[in-house]
């Protein structure tokens, strides 16, 4: 007898997924950028932590507002649809009848074969076979603000802590490489884990998520020297 395999997919941890990996790498390339920048300028490092731990904060803070906001206008946009969806399934059920059946077509299954999968699902749960195959939405996918807020704030301040750490064992003008460079480092290991958790190529998510925050430290380190050099 054929032995039964069980599937590992990951669609179901897309949301707070995406919403944690944004979360961690803004959190280390702000603060770590924010950190680089202010130090390049010759700031005190009682000042430098200082201005570190309120960008942690707030952007923590922000992170989560986001979040919250734009999730629950998915989630607005989807209830929408569920009951624009109900509605005409109760007032023209023929007409969706035919819809979900031209589906099916579309998707290689002859006349029909097309008729009796729709009478067969919509026998079952019409408004579930018609949000799945028509709009696209399921559960995995349904928007959940508080889920993706709650994972953005406390990713957020996961990876705005990594650099922040470093300011007090660190000071002078070793300061803002110092940051720097181990921040790429905590950017390559995000990767790494972010690639794993989505089955995606490592390769390609490091070089992202290093190249692009390389840049951002690189631009505010620039411009903190070059404010600290036109005070000074």
């Amino acid at each position: 007898m054929a032995r039964l395999h069980s599937e590992a997919h990951v669609v179901d941890r897309i949301g707070w997924l995406r919403a944690s990996i944004l979360g961690a790498n803004d959190g280390i390339v702000s603060t770590a950028s924010l950190i680089a920048g202010v130090a390049a300028a010759g700031v005190a490092q009682h000042s430098i932590l200082v201005t570190g731990i309120a960008g942690l904060v707030a952007g923590a803070m922000s992170m989560a507002a986001g979040e919250y906001v734009s999730v629950s206008s998915q989630g607005d946009a989807e209830k929408a649809d569920i009951a624009r969806e109900r509605t005409e399934l109760e007032t023209q059920p023929e007409s969706e009848r035919e819809e979900l059946i031209g589906i099916y077509e579309k998707r290689g299954l002859d006349r029909d074969l097309a008729e009796k999968v729709t009478d067969k699902l919509m026998a079952g749960n019409a408004l579930e076979a018609h949000l799945r195959d028509e709009l696209g939405l399921t559960s995995e996918m349904s928007a959940r603000p508080v889920q993706a807020a709650v994972a953005s704030a406390a990713s957020f301040a996961a990876g705005a802590a990594l650099p922040l750490v470093l300011v007090p064992m660190f000071g002078g003008p070793s300061l803002a490489w110092v940051v720097s460079g181990a921040s790429l480092l905590f950017l390559a290991i995000l990767g790494v884990i972010g690639a794993r958790a989505g089955s995606a190529p490592v390769g390609m998510a490091v070089l992202r998520v290093t190249f692009w925050g390389a840049f951002a430290m690189a631009a505010t380190a620039a411009i903190g020297s070059l404010f600290g050099t036109t005070v000074g």
